[in-house]
């Protein structure tokens, strides 16, 4: 692998960890658990791996070298900052507990562990990858581990390599798969304990244990750099007003957290929308208004921030999409024969009265998103939907209205950005090289714990490093029952942006001023290299949820 002067140099970085995972460590057992709801339900689906109690570690006594493992690790879901700097810290902590100790890749997700595909990971290849970006030292997949016939013949190359531990690094879903193969391994012991590791750029895997999921610190700098970029061009050229949609599905953490640390003129919050149950034509009038009142002081730009859920969080969408979701479900191989052309019409005939009467008034390009391909689990892939184009087109249409009317004398124009991609594989901040290393060694000391069905967690990552505290909390206390494909299935909850939680106070605070002044900030790239108030901070979401705490 050719590597730039950065990776060189970056390349030499020791991460920094907490210092209980300093020489000998021990296990202490912390406070029993439930999941986070539907409780009965949750534990009679996971009866041996529920209730467990959260571990933290601690320095321990010299104690006797222990027997070598060998351990299997998996990349699952979509790519995020600092994925290889887990399975080095893993790699480290295991060849800690036993120098003979062995860690296989499985290639491209949890499909190479069904196809029986690997690698075994020495030194010399996890070195070429130490404080890189991206996953493709084994690659990623998103197989879903769910039936027996997937874990039995996952099984069989376990038992062959001699595995006693397998690693899943992914977010909500993958960890939800996790839990699954803990449970059915433990149920036939079959002698594997499965480890979780929280990632997500999307920041929707979190709780009081599980602080932060590893990437959205990287990601929210690379989105935060190019969103400055393009404010620096939008205050210079004074003409455009840019519309950026930024990844996060399901919650708002990203667009919030960009917007702290960027201060654009709107951005929008799901989250916010749903709970004021606003139609689309609100959030078109709202940024109207804005444009309309910076165009009083010839202020003909601005920058407005859209999360890439927020058409599914719009109680009237979220309705449409439910249905068209359960009903393409059972109805997808009709659906598909056909003509293109009559599909609309004959989603409008299929659907109820107010959501076929919702339907019909789409623009043909969104209506025809909304039928696209399904994601693995059923549902809409949002991220196909052009909202920013939708939102800057709807907002034309409402400017040249009242135009018309006399109530607009301003000058419109806009241009759209979707960033996604290129937040995924950056090489990691400081902060994710750091918490990641830290999440990968903490999975190995549970390993030696014994423990299954248990995420890697590091907390009180604010602090200096060697005061973070490293343990593992029971996957089945994040879990609850959702409706996934038509049928009720146990999953992790997802974390959304909490309306009465400091950031988005802090935001809300400083909104009003934003949307009419340019008091736009400019980050530029992530420093690796410096002091530490400039290369080591976390987002500015986390400190304020610590500072609130």
């Amino acid at each position: 692998m050719t590597k730039s002067a950065l990776q060189i140099e970056r390349a030499k970085y020791q991460p920094k960890v907490p210092a209980a995972l300093k020489g000998n460590v021990k296990a202490v057992d912390g406070e029993y658990t439930q999941s986070v709801a539907d409780q009965e339900d949750i534990k009679k689906l996971f009866p041996h791996t529920y209730g467990m109690p959260i571990i933290t570690f601690e320095k321990g006594k010299e104690s006797k070298p222990a027997a070598a493992v060998n351990v299997g690790v998996i990349l699952s879901g979509g790519q995020a900052p600092g994925g290889h700097n887990v399975i080095a810290g893993l790699f480290d902590g295991i060849k800690a507990i036993n120098k003979d100790s062995r860690l296989y890749g499985f290639i491209l997700g949890p499909g190479g562990l069904i196809d029986h595909k690997y690698k075994e990971l020495t030194a010399d290849i996890i070195d070429e990858y130490r404080n890189t970006g991206g996953f493709d030292m084994i690659g990623s997949g998103r197989t879903k581990l769910e039936t027996e016939e997937q874990f039995n013949k996952g099984l069989e190359i376990l038992k062959k390599l001699d595995i006693k531990a397998l690693v899943i690094i992914g977010g909500d879903d993958s960890n939800t798969n996790a839990c699954i193969l803990a449970e059915y391994y433990k149920s036939i012991d079959a002698g594997v304990q499965v480890i979780g590791c929280p990632k997500t750029i999307d920041g929707d895997l979190k709780n009081e244990q599980i602080e932060t999921s590893f990437g959205f610190d990287t990601a929210c700098k690379v989105y935060s750099e190019v969103i400055g970029n393009i404010q620096r061009d939008c205050n210079s050229a004074q003409k455009y007003w840019h519309f950026i949609k930024l990844m996060g599905r399901s919650a708002s953490h990203i667009a919030l957290e960009c917007a702290l640390q960027t201060h654009p003129n709107i951005c929008i919050i799901s989250e916010e929308a749903e709970a004021l149950e606003l139609t689309l034509d609100d959030v078109v009038n709202q940024i109207a208004k804005t444009v309309a009142l910076r165009a009083e002081d010839d202020r003909n730009f601005g920058t407005v921030l859209i999360p890439e859920g927020l058409i599914e969080f719009i109680p009237a969408m979220k309705r449409l999409m439910a249905e068209l979701n359960d009903f393409l479900a059972k109805n997808d191989a009709e659906f598909r024969i056909i003509k293109r052309s009559e599909q609309r019409k004959y989603i409008i005939s299929k659907l109820t009265k107010d959501n076929s009467e919702l339907y019909a008034s789409l623009p043909d390009g969104v209506a025809r998103q909304l039928t696209l391909d399904r994601d693995p689990h059923g549902n809409v892939q949002v991220s196909l939907i052009e909202t920013e184009k939708l939102l800057a087109e709807m907002v034309a249409t409402r400017l040249a209205e009242w135009k018309m009317d006399c109530k607009f004398n301003g000058k419109f124009a806009a241009q759209v950005h979707f960033f996604g991609y290129e937040g995924r594989c950056a090489a990691p901040s400081n902060y994710d090289a750091d918490y990641c290393y830290s999440l990968g060694y903490t999975a190995s000391c549970l390993i030696a714990a014994g423990k299954t069905g248990y995420m890697s967690s590091v907390r009180n990552t604010t602090a200096p490093a060697d005061k973070w505290i490293a343990g593992g909390i029971p996957i089945t206390m994040m879990m609850n029952m959702e409706k996934r494909h038509g049928c009720i299935k146990p999953v992790i909850q997802k974390a959304l942006v909490k309306l009465n939680g400091a950031p988005f106070k802090e935001f809300v605070a400083n909104r009003e001023a934003w949307a009419l002044s340019t008091d736009y900030v400019y980050p530029g790239p992530i420093q690796y290299f410096g002091p530490t108030e400039v290369c080591d901070q976390p987002t500015i979401t986390l400190k304020l949820e610590q500072k609130e705490k």
